[in-house]
């Protein structure tokens, strides 16, 4: 009997190392490759369409985006990446300055009345 366990591999912790999700990744991604081969030589396997295709992940995006511990652990992750670089932040930093201390907006303020009384 060939034994399929790989100790190197923490889903057999949590399967007990036995069929199918005891297998090391690697075979498991062959035996599903050759599957979906075989599947696709037979005519049994289904392609979508870019209609089909597009209203599956608009449906999937839709059911992630009412998780909003998700979405959230999303948003902060993508904020994390985005404030480790320092040349996109002091970016954002100038546009914020210019338009708080005379940018294209301060043209368009009135002046300060300095007429005589």
């Amino acid at each position: 009997m060939t034994d399929f366990k790989n100790a190197d591999t923490p889903r057999n912790d949590r399967s007990g190392g036995r069929g199918f999700a005891g297998m090391d990744e690697a075979r498991q991604r062959e035996i599903a490759r050759l599957g979906g081969r075989v599947a696709h030589e037979r005519g049994h396997a289904h392609e979508f369409s870019s209609e089909e295709a597009r209203e599956a992940g608009r449906k999937g995006g839709e059911t992630i985006s009412q998780n909003r511990k998700h979405m959230s652990a999303i948003g902060q992750k993508g904020g994390e990446a985005v404030s480790e670089n320092r040349e996109h932040m002091a970016a954002i930093g100038r546009k914020g300055g210019e338009r708080s201390h005379g940018g294209k907006h301060a043209a368009q303020a009135p002046a300060k009345d300095q007429g005589t009384t």
